[in-house]
């Protein structure tokens, strides 16, 4: 067997946005779900809006090795990935000493019960800008703790309504997270990034990517929407 290429903590994420094939087999995606899944790999599937794909299938697992797997079997079932984005769960340097339980909860997720109750979801890149006048790392440490704190707040006050995942991507895709949001209602995930973009880590230092929307529901839901 191939021998597991695991960060030393947290897990692996890719996230797959895909497009159906003239040869889609529904069963066999969600085989190759059931399959993944039974091997301890965390699937959400989603039903997305607009024309940049049709489903978005997030996983995570430690193993990048699982993870191709998976991407394969999914591609074999006639899913053509027309977009991508390779992650880590992390514990950001700013969050240093946070209770265990905080940590657990950020660096192995567990979302299997998050469908269900929050089921707006939307995925975007970011990554902090460079420019002469606003460039995030030349700012000394301290500063930038007291700038992702105040972004911090801002994200506690939607605590029941969002379930927020930051994962990092530096050196592993083009951009330096990925943020992906689940929300009870599509409403919460607008006021979410809407007010936490007023911070000023968001509104002086930030650069967002594309958007994904879309619906999480279980892949039986997904693809019959097809």
């Amino acid at each position: 067997m191939t021998e597991p290429v695991a960060p030393s903590e947290g897990r692996g994420v890719v996230h797959l946005f895909c497009k159906p094939a003239a040869d889609f087999d529904s069963e066999a995606a969600i085989a190759a779900i059931e399959k993944a899944q039974a091997n301890d790999v965390q699937v959400i599937t989603v039903s997305m809006l607009g024309h940049k794909a049709d489903v978005a299938i997030m996983a995570m697992h430690p193993d990048w090795w699982a993870l191709r797997s998976f991407q394969s079997e999914v591609a074999k079932a006639g899913l053509d990935i027309v977009d991508s984005f390779v992650s880590l769960t992390e514990i950001s340097e700013y969050a240093a000493g946070v209770p265990e339980e905080m940590r657990n909860m950020r660096l192995y997720p567990d979302l299997s019960d998050v469908v269900g109750d929050k089921p707006a979801w939307c995925f975007y890149p970011m990554s902090k800008k460079r420019e002469g006048h606003a460039n995030w790392f030349t700012l000394p440490f301290a500063e930038r703790r007291k700038l992702m704190y105040e972004h911090g707040t801002s994200g506690r006050k939607f605590r029941g309504r969002i379930l927020q995942v930051i994962t990092g991507a530096t050196g592993v895709d083009d951009w330096e997270w990925g943020v992906t949001l689940f929300g009870q209602h599509p409403d919460d995930l607008k006021d979410c990034v809407y007010s936490m973009r007023f911070d000023e880590a968001s509104s002086v230092y930030a650069e967002f990517g594309p958007f994904y929307t879309g619906i999480a529901a279980p892949p039986a839901e997904v693809f019959a929407a097809l």
